[in-house]
């Protein structure tokens, strides 16, 4: 018998910002806070949470002003990786910000993810710049790529 899993991307609200930071804590090496995830609950940001069989596997954060989007993260559960997750709900961000006249999207990428990168160059992301040092890391700390996609 073959399962046929059900995948939503469902808005999220401030009271989910704790299972966000356990989430990322699991994923990001150096994560935001539960306080930090609060504060992405205002009048510019959105967020979505993507489920598989109604359980909580991943979500995204969308900050927008005016025509400019900046995903300010993206986050799946190890164990959920490589499932086209990622791809679902990057593509409902853009799209989402697309349909809220956002002419260019924005984000930021650790160099050394290799994987992330793939995904955000085959949704048509090109490499705007870089930003040294940004990310810290166990040893200290990783530059950033911006990369932009022109909506």
């Amino acid at each position: 018998m073959i399962h046929v899993q059900k995948v939503q991307v469902l808005p999220l609200s401030i009271e989910c910002s704790q299972k966000m930071a356990h989430l990322a804590s699991k994923v990001h090496s150096h994560p935001m806070s539960t306080s930090t995830i609060e504060t992405c609950f205002g009048p510019l940001y959105t967020s979505v949470g993507i489920y598989l069989d109604d359980e909580f596997r991943g979500f995204a954060i969308l900050h927008q002003i005016f025509e400019n989007a900046t995903l300010m993260d993206i986050c799946i559960e190890p164990k959920f990786q490589g499932r086209g997750l990622g791809h679902l709900l990057l593509d409902h961000v853009i799209t989402f910000a697309r349909e809220h006249d956002a002419e260019t999207f924005f984000l930021e990428v650790r160099e050394s993810s290799v994987v992330a990168r793939a995904l955000y160059i085959r949704d048509g992301f090109r490499e705007a710049g870089y930003r040294k040092g940004y990310y810290k890391t166990a040893s200290g700390t990783e530059d950033a790529i911006l990369m932009e996609l022109t909506l």
